[in-house]
């Protein structure tokens, strides 16, 4: 071989190191991506869950003459429950009467009887509550991006 063909053979140190460099840009842009986009899928997962909840406690009113489930008869609720996230957990799903704001806690669902949804409250986790009839009830559950909730109303 000449010394011709020997030089040219190769990469030199600057393309490898721009290349490395390049290299290390795109996993640094996927690894910061990568948890924002899984917050995200979970919070869908959530409020999936609370849609499942709601329709479980409208089946346990076409089961029981209309009636809701009494406020910490949380039991009875969740033998209608299933279907949910790893998300969401079946033995915290509480049912609680009336109060003006609930606060829940992380993986947990709560349905508030004669309350529908209100504005969201100013601290994490806390969602505001007005007095619905004896027929409507909230499901409420806490999302991670935010640290806000999320609310369905029957």
């Amino acid at each position: 071989m000449s010394k011709q063909q020997l030089k040219e053979r190769g990469f030199t140190i600057i393309e490898v190191v721009l290349v490395l460099a390049i290299a290390a840009l795109i996993f640094l842009m996927v690894f910061i991506a990568l948890p924002a986009l899984q917050r995200s899928q979970r919070d869908n997962a959530r409020k999936n869950d609370v849609s499942i909840v709601s329709a479980a406690v409208n089946s346990f009113s076409s089961s029981n003459q209309g009636r809701l489930p009494a406020a910490g008869n949380n039991a009875a609720l969740r033998a209608y429950v299933s279907g949910l996230s790893g998300n969401s957990e079946v033995n915290r799903i509480t049912v609680a009467n009336f109060t003006p704001t609930v606060n829940v806690e992380d993986g947990a669902i709560v349905v508030v009887l004669q309350a529908v949804c209100g504005e969201i409250g100013v601290n994490g986790g806390t969602q505001a509550l007005n007095r619905g009839t004896l027929r409507q009830y909230a499901t409420v559950t806490r999302l991670e991006q935010g640290n806000s909730t999320h609310c369905l109303s029957s």
